[in-house]
Formats: structure tokens, C-alpha cells, sequence
């Protein structure tokens, strides 16, 4: 059986509707694990993060394990709690995030009384990380990790999910993501993200991902994908309406991640994360209700 390890923060989610508010659990790799199960339950895949002793860290950890994810790898940190987010959407739908995050339990990912221990990602075949799984932590614990990735035969997916805030500045980023992206088995990047952090247009971006080993998506929302790796014809529909563009490239890579591990083709797998994300953007919230159509 595959195993795959989804590593980042999971956080409380608030999702604001005009003078209410609607209270849920996500983060971007937790979203992406939960659509990968979701459309590959034969596998195992587990969630590795560290949480709190309070009952929002209850709370994040059950609502985890009621996706059918694994929680053995979730760390319990003693006086520590989860960070919180609250998602605003204009009328087409495009979100902007208010983030309470700075003293999360997540920060604290890897961390020892020695320095920074990895190896509890040996029991995976595979390990998928984002920009914001890395950009948490502090710079020695990132080069420590791309150190590690560097030493193991672990299969990588990795997805930039490029956040200004959350790094030092932009050059820090561009060298944890460049190193990353030299790594990574299966690219995940958005067209986006890759172009505000490297300062490029999108002919550049093209132009340097074919310089990378990795295979996989550049992702270009409602527009469908670039083939990373093998070539690829064919288009892609539009969701008919966006109410919400949370967990767009997320649900995108959980169900691509899905269809590629379990052996389909590259035309087969871009097209079923491109129709996941097309459903997930007619839902408000980070996570589509399970008896959606």
C-alpha cells in the first residue's frame, strides 16, 4: 500500500458571511490530504503537524481523523494552540485570508531538544509539503529539511503556495523554493504564485520548469493546466459558477496526486484534478460536503 505523508499546519477556519460566520478546519496540505483520499482511498495517508492541548486542538485532530486520515503522526505540544484564519470572498468569489498564526503549534514542527529530527517521514513513500509548510518554520529548520530531502530516496511532491507574509523577505523564499523545486519528484506550482515570487511573466515560468527533473502541473486556474513532463493536449471546462476559490489548487492536487499514484496517465490525472477543483470552487469553506454531486 502507498503511503503518503501530507506535512503543514492545520488551523481553525472561519468563513465570513456577511455578519455570521461559519467555523471549520483546514490548511493547505490538510485540504490537499483530504481530497487525496477522497479520490485514492486504497491508500494510506496521514497528516504530520503538531497541535495544542486546548479543545480547538481536540477539535482540528477529530475532525482530521472524520476524513479518514491518519493522526498518528499528529504531535501534541503542552500550553501550545492551532492558528486561526478567517476568509472573506468578493461577489465573483476571489478570497483574501485575515490570519491569528504567529505563536501555532505548527512552528514547532520537527523541533527537538537536539536541533531537527525528519525521521518520522521515513514510514512514507511519499511526502507532500507546500510553501507554507516550510515557511513556519524558522530558516534553520528549512535548510535542515531540504538537507534531509537531499540524503533520501523519499519521493517529494511539493507545491510553492507562495504567502509574502509569512517569509523573512522574498529572497528567502526564492531559495527555500528553488531548492525545493530542484527536489521535488512531482511539481504542483501555480502559474500565480511562480510569477509574483520569481518576479517572471508566465513564458519565463514555462521556460524554467522544464529545466526541473520533476513532473507533474502547472496549475492556471479556470484556464486548465500545463503539462510538466509529458505532453499534453486537450481543455478543460470552466466551473459553471464560482462561489468560492478557497482550496482551488489544493483540491487540484490531492485529486492529481490521487489519479498518478494509482498509475493513471498524465492526461488522465490533469484532468482529474482540474474537475475537483472546478467543484470545490461552487462550495464555500476550504472543503467541499462529502455527499456533493
Amino acid at each position: 500500500m502507498t503511503r503518503i505523508a501530507c506535512v503543514g499546519e492545520a488551523m481553525i477556519e472561519l468563513s465570513i458571511l456577511g455578519q455570521t460566520s461559519q467555523v471549520g478546519v483546514a490548511g493547505d496540505t490538510l485540504n490537499t490530504a483530504i481530497y487525496l483520499k477522497r479520490n485514492a482511498p486504497q491508500f494510506s495517508v496521514d497528516y504530520v503537524t503538531c497541535l495544542g492541548d486546548d479543545p480547538f486542538s481536540d477539535q482540528i485532530e477529530d475532525f482530521i481523523a472524520a476524513q479518514d486520515i491518519g493522526t498518528g503522526a499528529v504531535t501534541r505540544l503542552t500550553g501550545k494552540s492551532p492558528g486561526l484564519y478567517a476568509i472573506t470572498t468578493t461577489d465573483d468569489g476571489e478570497r483574501s485570508f485575515t490570519y491569528w498564526r504567529s505563536a501555532a503549534a505548527a512552528r514547532d514542527l520537527f523541533k527537538t531538544d537536539a536541533g531537527y529530527d525528519f525521521s518520522i517521514l521515513e514510514a512514507y513513500d511519499l511526502v507532500y509539503l507546500s510553501g507554507i509548510s516550510v515557511a513556519i518554520l524558522p530558516d534553520a529548520a528549512r535548510s535542515a529539511l531540504v538537507e534531509w530531502l537531499g540524503r533520501t530516496p523519499i519521493k517529494l511532491a511539493y507545491d510553492s503556495n507562495y504567502r509574502p507574509r509569512l517569509w523573512e523577505d522574498k529572497p528567502t523564499a526564492q531559495r527555500v523554493t528553488s531548492a525545493l523545486w530542484e527536489r521535488a519528484d512531482i511539481c504542483l506550482p501555480s502559474i500565480d504564485d511562480e510569477m509574483l515570487l520569481f518576479d517572471e511573466d508566465a513564458a519565463a515560468v514555462e521556460a524554467r520548469f522544464a529545466r526541473y527533473r520533476g513532473t507533474g502541473a502547472l496549475k492556471r486556474g479556470e484556464e486548465g493546466p500545463i503539462s510538466l513532463g509529458d505532453a499534453v493536449s486537450q481543455s478543460y471546462s470552466a466551473a459553471p459558477h464560482v462561489v468560492d476559490t478557497t482550496a482551488a489548487g489544493d483540491s487540484f492536487n490531492g485529486a492529481y496526486l490521487a489519479a498518478i499514484l494509482a498509475g493513471q496517465t498524465q492526461a488522465l490525472a490533469l484532468r482529474a484534478g482540474h474537475d475537483c477543483a472546478a467543484q470545490v470552487v461552487q462550495y464555500r469553506g476550504a472543503i467541499m460536503p462529502k455527499a456533493a454531486p
